[in-house]
């Protein structure tokens, strides 16, 4: 079996995977908040899992991923105000599901088109308030959280390995982190686990702490995804990934919360770095933010953008560059050129394998793929870059609009009329159509057998119009 080595974060070290269960391994990665589009940052984490959740399918017999949606949120609250104000129809709580049914669709569309599995459990946070309940009642029994003015808080200090995953103590954190100082706090770095909802505002019923109903509220963001992960990954699961900005405070108060209520939780955590555009950190005043569906819409291809971030590794700041773009794009359609028609039939190179193996190495495993393409060998090419997946037939019509059908027909047929001119001697002829094929990004090779013909990374299907 291959050996799979992955840096856990909260050991600070690369370490062999050992999962709990060889039989069944368990991953939950934090997801989206769906209030808008998903911008190109939102896509790193979705594309580094989806590699390392094709890896553990290729290695184990059995994967659970679980990756939440959380739609109890100030942003999408306020986009519902809105609607509502400007005389939508519905109560509140039915127009932020409409808002968040609306995102989601958004962002299901925007990862397929970059390739990436839709994981087997995508959990919504208001589907799971009970058990969120249950678990904020488990703490306060035990002393953990406590009840002020319709909030429940965790009491950070009474868990005593609180800042163990992000290697700061207690007070440091207060030094350098922006805390809320809120006379319903203990201390300052207590953090909310239910909070007041007025009428304006989406509520549940709230938890009973010390006999007492809360009252009407909401759940703090942290408790969602620990509510969630136990639902469905269990008391304890193997990996708890996503982008390193929830390592403090989200991830900390997650492993604070979940073990002070008895659960296991995660044994390995994982991090990808942050996006740059150009250079710079990504914001709407520099001008350089931008969504997936901008660069889609744009006309780059999905498999362009999981090539860039794949060529540079995951525990690295990556920077979107034009440039990066431009020769992804070059060498990706060099690649399908030379492995057109080929289909996976063989097994991945190992040496791709172990790239990926190796926490993730995929600019190793993109040099492998490039050994591979110089090699000529197109149906090992197509099988190697399939862990990455890349090169899908999915992403063909990315590439090439209406390749098939009706262009392959017209072309077919040009060559057939190119061949019946040069029968006929009309050489001039025959000259135009393979100058008009050649326009239209069509290059021809004659044989012994016939005319053989292949698309060039500059095909454009329009231009076949009129070659008839």
């Amino acid at each position: 079996m291959t050996e799979i080595k992955l840096y856990n974060t909260a050991v600070r070290d690369k370490v062999a995977f050992q999962p709990i269960d060889p039989e069944h391994v368990k991953m939950y990665v934090c997801g989206p908040t769906v209030y808008d589009r998903a911008h190109i940052g939102n896509a790193r984490p979705v594309i580094v899992f989806d590699v390392l959740y094709r890896l553990l399918r290729h290695v184990y017999p059995r994967v659970t991923y679980v990756r939440n949606f959380t739609d109890v949120d100030d942003r999408i609250n306020e986009t519902a105000q809105k609607r509502k104000a400007a005389g939508a129809e519905g109560t509140l709580e039915e127009l932020i599901r409409e808002r968040s049914d609306e995102t989601i669709s958004w962002y299901h569309e925007d990862m397929d088109a970059l390739g990436a599995l839709r994981p087997d459990q995508e959990p919504r946070a208001t589907d799971y308030i009970d058990e969120m309940k249950a678990m904020i009642e488990q703490l306060a029994r035990d002393g953990f959280a406590y009840a002020r003015e319709g909030h429940v808080l965790f009491r950070v200090r009474k868990y005593k390995e609180y800042g163990a995953l992000s290697g700061r103590s207690v007070d440091d954190m207060i030094a350098g982190a922006r805390v809320e100082v809120a006379p319903y706090k203990e201390d300052p770095m207590d953090f909310v686990l239910w909070k007041p909802s007025d009428d304006d505002l989406p509520g549940w019923d709230g938890p009973v702490v010390d006999g007492v109903s809360v009252g009407r509220g909401r759940p703090g963001w942290h408790i969602e995804c620990s509510a969630m992960a136990r639902a469905l990954l269990g008391d304890g699961f193997d990996i708890h990934g996503g982008g390193n900005d929830l390592q403090f405070p989200h991830h900390e108060n997650e492993i604070a919360q979940s073990k002070c209520a008895g659960h296991g939780f995660a044994n390995v955590w994982m991090h990808n770095e942050m996006l740059q555009v150009e250079g710079k950190k990504m914001s709407k005043s520099l001008g350089n933010f931008f969504t997936v569906r901008d660069l889609l819409d744009q006309g780059v291809p999905g498999e362009v953008i999981r090539f860039v971030f794949l060529s540079t590794h995951y525990r690295k700041p990556m920077d979107w560059t034009e440039k990066k773009r431009v020769e992804a794009e070059a060498t990706l359609r060099k690649w399908r050129e030379i492995a057109q028609n080929a289909s996976p039939v063989v097994a991945p190179d190992p040496a791709v394998i172990a790239a990926l193996a190796d926490d993730l190495n995929t600019p190793l495993a993109i040099a492998e793929l490039h050994r591979i393409a110089n090699s000529g060998d197109a149906e090992l090419l197509v099988s190697s870059a399939r862990p990455l997946a890349l090169l899908l037939r999915d992403f063909e019509a990315q590439f090439w609009p209406e390749v098939d059908g009706l262009s392959e027909e017209i072309i077919e047929e040009t060559i057939e009329l190119r061949q019946r001119a040069k029968a006929m001697r009309d050489f001039e002829k025959a000259d135009a159509i393979r100058d008009g094929l050649a326009a239209a990004g069509v290059k021809l090779k004659d044989t012994v057998e016939g005319v053989d013909w292949e698309r060039d990374h500059d095909f454009d299907p329009s231009k076949l119009e009129g070659l008839l």
